[in-house]
């Protein structure tokens, strides 16, 4: 089986940072297990790279395992391109803006 590559956004790589400044603010180190989970579920991509739900038209959208985040991604030629990782309380409608 061929692994998947990973592709980060600028704006993915912001959405993680937004997100461990917020649980780091909720409490210490907390940011950093936020991290280290979001990260391992985009990892798991490298694997499971396109066959999660497609939603907002063609983003393939993963689940965290821990927190209520979704990763945002296309596939195209072999790579997993992070588009966004959103806190998915959000109204739909701003995660479907985020993702235009």
């Amino acid at each position: 089986m061929k692994s998947v590559k990973l592709e980060y956004l600028d704006q993915a790589k912001r959405d993680l940072i937004e997100g461990y400044r917020f649980y780091e603010l909720q409490q210490a180190r907390l940011g950093m297990y936020f991290l280290e989970n979001l990260y391992s579920d985009i990892e798991s991509l490298r694997r499971f790279g396109g066959i999660h739900r497609k939603v907002y038209g063609d983003y393939c959208r993963l689940l965290s395992k821990r927190f209520p985040f979704a990763v945002f991604y296309k596939m195209a030629d072999g790579t997993a391109y992070i588009y966004a990782v959103v806190d998915c309380r959000r109204n739909p409608a701003w995660i479907r803006g985020k993702l235009r």
